[in-house]
Protein backbone atom coordinates (compact mmCIF):
# COMPACT_ATOMS: atom_id res chain seq x y z
CA UNK A 1 0.00 0.00 0.00
CA UNK A 2 1.18 3.61 -0.70
CA UNK A 3 -0.23 6.51 0.49
CA UNK A 4 -0.70 9.18 -2.59
CA UNK A 5 -1.90 12.94 -2.39
CA UNK A 6 -4.11 14.24 -4.98
CA UNK A 7 -5.90 17.79 -6.48
CA UNK A 8 -9.42 17.31 -7.88
CA UNK A 9 -12.08 19.32 -8.99
CA UNK A 10 -15.81 17.97 -8.12
CA UNK A 11 -18.78 18.64 -10.59
CA UNK A 12 -19.06 22.26 -9.83
CA UNK A 13 -15.42 22.98 -10.50
CA UNK A 14 -14.20 23.27 -6.84
CA UNK A 15 -10.47 22.14 -6.26
CA UNK A 16 -10.48 19.68 -3.47
CA UNK A 17 -7.17 18.05 -2.15
CA UNK A 18 -6.57 15.04 -0.08
CA UNK A 19 -4.93 11.90 0.43
CA UNK A 20 -5.48 8.15 -0.22
CA UNK A 21 -3.84 4.65 0.30
CA UNK A 22 -4.34 2.78 -2.37
CA UNK A 23 -2.30 -0.76 -4.10
CA UNK A 24 -1.79 1.94 -7.13
CA UNK A 25 -2.42 5.01 -8.97
CA UNK A 26 -5.00 3.28 -10.55
CA UNK A 27 -6.85 2.05 -7.73
CA UNK A 28 -6.94 6.09 -6.71
CA UNK A 29 -8.46 7.20 -9.88
CA UNK A 30 -10.88 4.73 -9.93
CA UNK A 31 -11.99 5.95 -6.20
CA UNK A 32 -12.02 9.36 -6.85
CA UNK A 33 -14.03 8.65 -10.16
CA UNK A 34 -16.32 6.92 -7.58
CA UNK A 35 -16.70 10.26 -5.79
CA UNK A 36 -17.22 12.23 -8.62
CA UNK A 37 -13.87 13.99 -9.10
CA UNK A 38 -12.34 14.79 -12.20
CA UNK A 39 -8.44 14.17 -10.88
CA UNK A 40 -5.97 17.07 -11.72
CA UNK A 41 -2.49 16.27 -10.35
CA UNK A 42 -1.88 12.49 -8.52
CA UNK A 43 1.92 12.23 -6.64
CA UNK A 44 2.60 9.79 -4.30
CA UNK A 45 2.88 11.35 -1.15
CA UNK A 46 5.60 10.40 2.41
CA UNK A 47 4.48 10.29 6.18
CA UNK A 48 7.85 11.77 6.56
CA UNK A 49 9.28 14.51 4.79
CA UNK A 50 12.35 15.66 4.66
CA UNK A 51 13.79 18.14 6.54
CA UNK A 52 17.15 20.14 6.62
CA UNK A 53 18.77 21.80 9.29
CA UNK A 54 17.27 22.77 12.55
CA UNK A 55 15.58 26.02 12.72
CA UNK A 56 16.71 28.34 15.73
CA UNK A 57 14.80 29.17 18.72
CA UNK A 58 14.61 32.48 18.13
CA UNK A 59 13.01 32.73 14.48
CA UNK A 60 10.13 29.79 15.92
CA UNK A 61 9.43 32.22 18.79
CA UNK A 62 9.08 34.84 15.91
CA UNK A 63 6.90 32.62 14.08
CA UNK A 64 4.37 31.58 16.75
CA UNK A 65 4.07 35.40 17.91
CA UNK A 66 3.03 36.44 14.45
CA UNK A 67 0.95 33.32 13.95
CA UNK A 68 -0.83 34.03 17.37
CA UNK A 69 -1.10 37.95 15.84
CA UNK A 70 -2.73 36.92 12.89
CA UNK A 71 -5.37 34.48 14.45
CA UNK A 72 -6.59 36.75 17.64
CA UNK A 73 -6.98 39.51 14.56
CA UNK A 74 -9.17 36.97 12.17
CA UNK A 75 -7.15 35.53 9.27
CA UNK A 76 -8.03 32.26 8.48
CA UNK A 77 -5.76 29.66 10.08
CA UNK A 78 -4.76 28.13 6.70
CA UNK A 79 -3.60 31.81 5.04
CA UNK A 80 -2.32 32.69 8.57
CA UNK A 81 0.16 30.00 7.37
CA UNK A 82 0.22 30.45 3.78
CA UNK A 83 1.44 34.34 4.42
CA UNK A 84 3.90 33.27 6.92
CA UNK A 85 5.38 30.45 4.71
CA UNK A 86 5.73 33.46 2.09
CA UNK A 87 8.30 35.37 4.24
CA UNK A 88 12.22 34.94 3.35
CA UNK A 89 13.63 35.72 6.57
CA UNK A 90 14.31 32.03 7.23
CA UNK A 91 14.30 30.23 4.54
CA UNK A 92 14.06 26.11 6.28
CA UNK A 93 11.64 27.17 7.94
CA UNK A 94 9.48 28.74 5.17
CA UNK A 95 9.89 25.49 3.33
CA UNK A 96 8.40 23.63 6.26
CA UNK A 97 5.79 26.25 6.67
CA UNK A 98 4.74 25.42 3.44
CA UNK A 99 4.37 21.36 3.55
CA UNK A 100 2.41 22.49 6.81
CA UNK A 101 0.09 24.77 4.65
CA UNK A 102 -0.69 21.69 2.34
CA UNK A 103 -1.22 19.47 4.91
CA UNK A 104 -3.34 21.74 6.99
CA UNK A 105 -5.67 22.23 3.70
CA UNK A 106 -5.58 18.80 3.22
CA UNK A 107 -7.89 18.26 6.56
CA UNK A 108 -5.30 17.99 9.17
CA UNK A 109 -5.02 19.68 12.82
CA UNK A 110 -2.16 22.37 12.50
CA UNK A 111 -0.55 20.14 15.50
CA UNK A 112 -0.72 16.86 13.38
CA UNK A 113 0.74 18.79 10.44
CA UNK A 114 3.63 20.13 12.60
CA UNK A 115 4.14 16.85 14.15
CA UNK A 116 5.76 15.36 11.34
CA UNK A 117 8.39 17.78 11.43
CA UNK A 118 9.78 16.66 14.58
CA UNK A 119 13.39 18.41 13.74
CA UNK A 120 11.72 21.47 13.99
CA UNK A 121 8.89 21.25 15.84
CA UNK A 122 9.39 19.70 19.24
CA UNK A 123 7.43 17.43 21.36
CA UNK A 124 6.88 19.87 23.92
CA UNK A 125 5.01 22.88 21.00
CA UNK A 126 3.48 20.33 19.30
CA UNK A 127 1.70 19.26 22.49
CA UNK A 128 0.57 23.05 23.88
CA UNK A 129 -0.51 23.92 20.31
CA UNK A 130 -2.53 20.31 20.36
CA UNK A 131 -3.74 21.38 23.59
CA UNK A 132 -4.78 24.94 22.39
CA UNK A 133 -6.14 23.39 19.85
CA UNK A 134 -8.51 21.01 21.58
CA UNK A 135 -9.75 23.75 24.32
CA UNK A 136 -9.87 26.63 21.41
CA UNK A 137 -7.69 28.90 22.95
CA UNK A 138 -5.02 28.43 20.13
CA UNK A 139 -4.15 31.98 19.60
CA UNK A 140 -3.23 32.49 23.85
CA UNK A 141 -1.43 29.09 23.59
CA UNK A 142 0.66 30.28 20.69
CA UNK A 143 1.62 33.92 22.34
CA UNK A 144 2.69 31.54 25.66
CA UNK A 145 5.01 29.62 23.28
CA UNK A 146 5.78 32.37 21.91
CA UNK A 147 6.94 33.69 25.48
CA UNK A 148 8.68 30.48 26.17
CA UNK A 149 10.45 30.22 23.46
CA UNK A 150 12.18 33.99 23.75
CA UNK A 151 12.89 33.29 27.21
CA UNK A 152 14.64 30.07 26.26
CA UNK A 153 16.88 31.92 23.43
CA UNK A 154 17.77 34.30 26.10
CA UNK A 155 18.89 31.73 28.52
CA UNK A 156 20.87 30.04 25.44
CA UNK A 157 22.27 33.64 24.21
CA UNK A 158 23.55 34.31 28.44
CA UNK A 159 25.30 31.03 28.55
CA UNK A 160 27.23 31.19 25.41
CA UNK A 161 27.96 35.33 25.73
CA UNK A 162 29.65 34.75 29.37
CA UNK A 163 31.53 31.65 27.67
CA UNK A 164 32.41 33.16 24.04
CA UNK A 165 35.86 35.18 26.13
CA UNK A 166 37.41 32.37 28.41
CA UNK A 167 37.17 30.16 25.81
CA UNK A 168 38.99 32.40 22.99
CA UNK A 169 41.25 33.18 25.63
CA UNK A 170 42.06 29.40 26.08
CA UNK A 171 41.99 28.79 22.09
CA UNK A 172 44.96 31.71 21.82
CA UNK A 173 46.87 30.57 24.83
CA UNK A 174 46.62 27.00 23.46
CA UNK A 175 48.14 28.25 20.05
CA UNK A 176 50.55 30.24 21.80
CA UNK A 177 52.29 27.37 23.64
CA UNK A 178 51.77 24.67 20.94
CA UNK A 179 53.50 27.04 18.62
CA UNK A 180 56.53 27.90 20.70
CA UNK A 181 56.89 23.80 21.31
CA UNK A 182 57.22 23.97 17.49
CA UNK A 183 58.82 26.72 16.23
CA UNK A 184 60.98 28.10 18.63
CA UNK A 185 61.49 25.27 21.21
CA UNK A 186 63.50 23.32 18.57
CA UNK A 187 66.24 26.00 18.27
CA UNK A 188 68.04 25.36 21.38
CA UNK A 189 68.40 21.78 20.80
CA UNK A 190 71.87 22.01 19.28
CA UNK A 191 72.91 24.81 21.44
CA UNK A 192 72.23 22.69 24.22
CA UNK A 193 73.62 19.01 22.46
CA UNK A 194 76.92 19.00 24.31
CA UNK A 195 75.92 19.61 28.53
CA UNK A 196 73.83 18.41 31.16
CA UNK A 197 70.11 19.67 30.99
CA UNK A 198 67.92 19.97 34.12
CA UNK A 199 65.45 17.84 34.28
CA UNK A 200 62.64 20.99 33.47
CA UNK A 201 64.64 21.41 30.02
CA UNK A 202 64.31 17.80 29.61
CA UNK A 203 60.75 17.81 29.83
CA UNK A 204 60.16 20.98 27.38
CA UNK A 205 62.84 19.17 24.81
CA UNK A 206 60.82 16.09 25.13
CA UNK A 207 57.41 17.49 24.78
CA UNK A 208 58.85 19.60 21.51
CA UNK A 209 60.19 16.44 20.25
CA UNK A 210 56.82 14.66 20.80
CA UNK A 211 54.95 17.80 19.35
CA UNK A 212 57.58 17.89 15.92
CA UNK A 213 58.02 14.84 15.34
CA UNK A 214 54.90 12.41 16.15
CA UNK A 215 51.69 14.69 15.67
CA UNK A 216 50.52 12.54 13.05
CA UNK A 217 50.19 9.73 16.01
CA UNK A 218 48.97 12.95 18.62
CA UNK A 219 46.26 13.24 16.20
CA UNK A 220 45.42 9.72 15.36
CA UNK A 221 45.45 9.67 19.89
CA UNK A 222 43.22 12.91 19.75
CA UNK A 223 40.67 11.61 16.73
CA UNK A 224 40.24 8.22 18.93
CA UNK A 225 39.27 9.79 22.21
CA UNK A 226 36.84 12.04 20.53
CA UNK A 227 35.40 9.08 18.60
CA UNK A 228 35.01 7.16 22.17
CA UNK A 229 33.64 10.44 23.69
CA UNK A 230 31.39 10.54 21.21
CA UNK A 231 30.01 7.14 21.36
CA UNK A 232 30.06 6.65 24.93
CA UNK A 233 27.52 9.44 25.03
CA UNK A 234 25.01 6.83 23.99
CA UNK A 235 25.50 4.59 27.11
CA UNK A 236 23.69 6.16 30.06
CA UNK A 237 26.15 4.30 32.49
CA UNK A 238 28.98 6.72 31.47
CA UNK A 239 26.58 9.46 31.34
CA UNK A 240 25.10 9.16 34.67
CA UNK A 241 28.93 8.70 35.87
CA UNK A 242 30.08 12.01 34.11
CA UNK A 243 27.06 13.44 35.49
CA UNK A 244 28.15 12.59 39.11
CA UNK A 245 31.65 13.67 38.52
CA UNK A 246 30.39 17.43 37.41
CA UNK A 247 28.07 17.98 39.98
CA UNK A 248 30.52 17.76 42.43
CA UNK A 249 32.87 20.48 40.76
CA UNK A 250 33.40 23.68 42.47
CA UNK A 251 31.40 26.39 40.32
CA UNK A 252 30.48 23.91 37.82
CA UNK A 253 28.05 21.49 39.67
CA UNK A 254 25.64 24.25 41.27
CA UNK A 255 25.38 26.12 37.60
CA UNK A 256 24.94 22.95 35.68
CA UNK A 257 22.31 21.54 38.48
CA UNK A 258 20.27 24.88 38.42
CA UNK A 259 20.44 25.52 34.45
CA UNK A 260 18.83 21.54 34.83
CA UNK A 261 16.68 22.87 37.26
CA UNK A 262 15.34 26.18 35.70
CA UNK A 263 14.95 24.30 32.21
CA UNK A 264 12.90 21.65 34.25
CA UNK A 265 10.27 24.37 35.98
CA UNK A 266 10.26 26.36 32.90
CA UNK A 267 9.38 23.50 30.56
CA UNK A 268 6.41 22.34 33.18
CA UNK A 269 4.87 25.24 34.12
CA UNK A 270 4.28 26.32 30.57
CA UNK A 271 2.59 22.68 30.07
CA UNK A 272 0.60 23.34 32.55
CA UNK A 273 -0.66 27.04 31.99
CA UNK A 274 -1.52 25.36 28.80
CA UNK A 275 -3.47 23.04 30.03
CA UNK A 276 -1.63 19.91 29.29
CA UNK A 277 -2.05 17.54 32.22
CA UNK A 278 0.30 16.91 34.99
CA UNK A 279 1.71 13.17 34.23
CA UNK A 280 1.84 14.25 30.15
CA UNK A 281 3.48 17.41 31.01
CA UNK A 282 6.36 15.79 33.40
CA UNK A 283 6.74 12.68 30.71
CA UNK A 284 7.57 15.84 28.04
CA UNK A 285 9.66 17.81 30.11
CA UNK A 286 11.52 14.88 31.05
CA UNK A 287 12.82 15.09 27.39
CA UNK A 288 13.59 19.04 27.58
CA UNK A 289 15.78 18.62 31.00
CA UNK A 290 18.91 17.85 28.97
CA UNK A 291 20.43 16.16 32.55
CA UNK A 292 19.90 12.50 32.96
CA UNK A 293 19.76 12.48 37.19
CA UNK A 294 17.16 15.01 36.85
CA UNK A 295 15.46 12.62 34.09
CA UNK A 296 15.90 9.45 36.19
CA UNK A 297 14.00 11.65 39.19
CA UNK A 298 11.51 12.30 36.97
CA UNK A 299 10.72 8.75 36.13
CA UNK A 300 10.34 8.16 39.92
CA UNK A 301 8.19 11.50 40.42
CA UNK A 302 5.58 10.50 37.70
CA UNK A 303 5.26 7.17 39.40
CA UNK A 304 4.72 8.48 42.28
CA UNK A 305 2.15 10.96 41.45
CA UNK A 306 0.28 8.04 39.22
CA UNK A 307 0.42 6.51 42.54
CA UNK A 308 -1.77 9.70 44.17
CA UNK A 309 1.58 11.07 45.74
CA UNK A 310 3.04 14.87 45.62
CA UNK A 311 5.32 15.90 43.02
CA UNK A 312 7.75 17.75 45.56
CA UNK A 313 8.61 14.67 47.70
CA UNK A 314 10.15 12.21 45.12
CA UNK A 315 11.98 15.18 43.64
CA UNK A 316 13.40 15.96 46.96
CA UNK A 317 14.83 12.43 47.67
CA UNK A 318 16.60 12.81 44.59
CA UNK A 319 18.81 15.39 45.85
CA UNK A 320 19.25 17.30 42.53
CA UNK A 321 16.70 19.99 43.11
CA UNK A 322 18.15 22.72 46.12
CA UNK A 323 16.01 22.46 49.19
CA UNK A 324 14.14 25.77 48.35
CA UNK A 325 12.77 24.73 44.97
CA UNK A 326 11.81 21.88 46.75
CA UNK A 327 9.53 23.89 49.24
CA UNK A 328 8.35 26.82 46.52
CA UNK A 329 6.99 23.54 44.38
CA UNK A 330 5.31 22.03 47.75
CA UNK A 331 3.42 25.50 48.03
CA UNK A 332 2.76 25.85 44.53
CA UNK A 333 0.60 21.73 45.23
CA UNK A 334 -0.82 23.05 48.51
CA UNK A 335 -2.36 26.54 47.31
CA UNK A 336 -3.17 24.49 43.37
CA UNK A 337 -1.30 27.29 41.51
CA UNK A 338 1.55 24.80 41.17
CA UNK A 339 1.84 26.21 37.17
CA UNK A 340 2.29 30.07 38.21
CA UNK A 341 4.71 28.91 41.16
CA UNK A 342 7.02 26.80 38.83
CA UNK A 343 7.02 29.86 36.27
CA UNK A 344 8.43 32.36 39.27
CA UNK A 345 10.74 29.60 40.30
CA UNK A 346 12.13 29.51 36.74
CA UNK A 347 12.39 33.30 36.73
CA UNK A 348 14.46 32.75 40.09
CA UNK A 349 17.01 30.09 39.02
CA UNK A 350 17.77 31.84 35.64
CA UNK A 351 18.72 34.80 37.80
CA UNK A 352 20.54 32.95 39.65
CA UNK A 353 22.61 31.13 36.57
CA UNK A 354 23.22 34.86 35.32
CA UNK A 355 25.01 35.87 38.47
CA UNK A 356 26.75 32.35 39.05
CA UNK A 357 27.57 32.90 35.34
CA UNK A 358 28.76 36.36 35.94
CA UNK A 359 31.04 35.16 38.76
CA UNK A 360 32.29 32.07 37.66
CA UNK A 361 33.55 34.04 34.13
CA UNK A 362 35.01 36.63 36.29
CA UNK A 363 36.95 33.84 37.91
CA UNK A 364 37.62 32.06 34.90
CA UNK A 365 39.69 35.03 33.20
CA UNK A 366 42.60 35.62 35.71
CA UNK A 367 43.08 31.62 36.15
CA UNK A 368 42.85 31.15 32.70
CA UNK A 369 45.70 34.17 32.41
CA UNK A 370 47.73 33.20 35.81
CA UNK A 371 47.53 29.18 34.10
CA UNK A 372 48.80 30.83 30.30
CA UNK A 373 51.38 33.14 32.32
CA UNK A 374 52.51 30.07 34.42
CA UNK A 375 53.43 27.80 31.31
CA UNK A 376 55.11 31.32 29.48
CA UNK A 377 57.08 31.38 32.25
CA UNK A 378 58.15 27.55 33.18
CA UNK A 379 59.01 27.48 29.33
CA UNK A 380 61.74 30.93 29.62
CA UNK A 381 62.44 29.34 32.88
CA UNK A 382 63.54 25.94 30.94
CA UNK A 383 65.62 27.82 28.74
CA UNK A 384 67.28 29.91 30.31
CA UNK A 385 68.68 28.12 33.51
CA UNK A 386 71.41 26.12 31.24
CA UNK A 387 72.34 29.79 29.97
CA UNK A 388 72.66 30.18 33.71
CA UNK A 389 74.59 27.30 34.76
CA UNK A 390 76.64 27.60 31.44
CA UNK A 391 78.12 31.46 32.16
CA UNK A 392 78.26 30.45 36.11
CA UNK A 393 80.57 27.97 35.37
CA UNK A 394 82.46 30.04 32.63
Amino acid sequence: MALFAYIARDTSGRRITGRLEAMNEQSVLTELESRGLAPVRLTVATDAPQEGRRVSTRALGRFYRQLGDLLRAGVPMLRAIRLLAGMRSNRQLSVVLGQVADSVEDGERLAESMARFSRTFPEIQISIIRAGERAGFLDDALERLATFMDQRADMQSKVIGNLIYPLVLLVVGAGIVVAALIFFVPRFEEFYADIELPSSTRLLMMLSHLMVNWWPLLMLVTAGLVALVFHQRRDPAFLRRWERFRMRLPLIGPLGRAIACARFCRVLGTMLENGIPLIESMQIARGAVGSILLAEALDSATEAVSGGDSLATPLDASGIIDPDVIEMIMVGESANNLAEVLVTVADTLESRVDRQLAIAVRLMEPALLLGLAMVVLFIFMALIVPMLRMSSSL
